[in-house]
């Protein structure tokens, strides 16, 4: 087994682990790339992502980082990518193994079709909130919900989270502490994220709040081209109206206040829990959650 990286460990038909061969390069993350391989074992396709040695200040770091993101390899959510293993090799590198995503980001999928009808949008809510509510429910965070991280198969309803656990782990391993500078997307995540928090069970629904209000309306809630911009409009107690940001788009009355309940900018405002956010969110379109 390699002990270190190198570029041409990343080629097409290099064997990782002495188990996965890399098929392609299949997308990047922000802070890794993620490779499409094959299991050698089971012949099955799979997601591996590579976090380079220069990510962190030594290999107990680099250690650290992976035995945070150990207990997402226990947890068989459905709606969230299973994790199934990973190594620290010898000079720091950290390799994740993960299930294949299925379908493209909701990234992709915006910018091929613009925004979501309100029945898709709310089908696709509804599997992320039964998903935070049972990974919440096990102390798991995802920490970074966004577009890229939110994959839809076209033609189907529903959506799968990807990525679930990285930056939380990359938040303890790195800074050891609850509070630091903001890790994470700066235009989905929650006020509090900019002035020190750690990711938690709110910033998920605030994220994803985000995600849902993009997803409706083809646009951002938050004006602002930089970091500064951005906190700045965040810290407006209620999101902007939809049909102040889009008025082309009709999105029914009730269905907002619930997604804008997400986004208020204090923390106790906001929905208190996935499992509450799920419940509004069904009493106000039945027939499509």
């Amino acid at each position: 087994m390699a002990t270190s990286l190198s570029l041409f460990d990343l080629k097409p038909g290099k064997l990782l682990l002495d188990r996965y061969q890399i098929q392609r390069r299949f997308r990047e993350g922000g802070i890794f790339g993620a490779f499409e391989v094959q299991d050698t074992l089971d012949q099955s396709r799979k997601e591996l992502q590579v976090f380079h040695a220069g990510l962190f200040e030594g290999k107990p770091q680099a250690t650290q980082f992976a035995e945070r993101l150990e207990a997402w390899q226990a947890a068989r959510i459905d709606g969230i990518a299973q994790a199934e293993g990973g190594a620290v090799l010898d000079d720091g590198s950290v390799i994740l193994i993960r299930e294949f995503p299925r379908g493209m980001s909701l990234r992709q999928w915006l910018a091929e079709n613009t925004r979501m009808d309100q029945g898709t949008a709310v089908a696709l809510a509804n599997d992320l909130l039964q998903a935070l509510t049972e990974a919440h429910a096990q102390g798991l965070i995802h920490g970074d919900i966004k577009p890229a991280t939110i994959y839809v198969e076209p033609g189907e309803s529903g959506g799968q989270l990807v990525d679930a656990g990285i930056t939380p782990a990359m938040w303890a391993a790195k800074h050891l502490g609850t509070r630091t500078a903001l890790i994470g997307t700066p235009y989905y995540a929650p006020i509090e994220q900019f002035t020190g928090d750690s990711p938690d069970e709110l910033s998920d629904l605030y994220n994803l709040s985000t995600v849902l209000y993009e997803a409706l309306t083809g646009v951002m809630p938050w004006s602002g081209k930089g970091y500064i911009e951005v906190f700045q409009s965040k810290m407006e107690p209620a999101p902007p109206a939809m049909a102040e940001r889009a008025p082309e788009v009709e999105v029914a009355p009730e269905l907002e206040q619930v997604i804008a309940t997400g986004l208020r900018a204090k923390r106790q405002e906001r929905h208190v829990d996935a499992a509450t956010y799920l419940e509004r969110l069904r009493a106000v379109s039945p027939a499509r959650a």
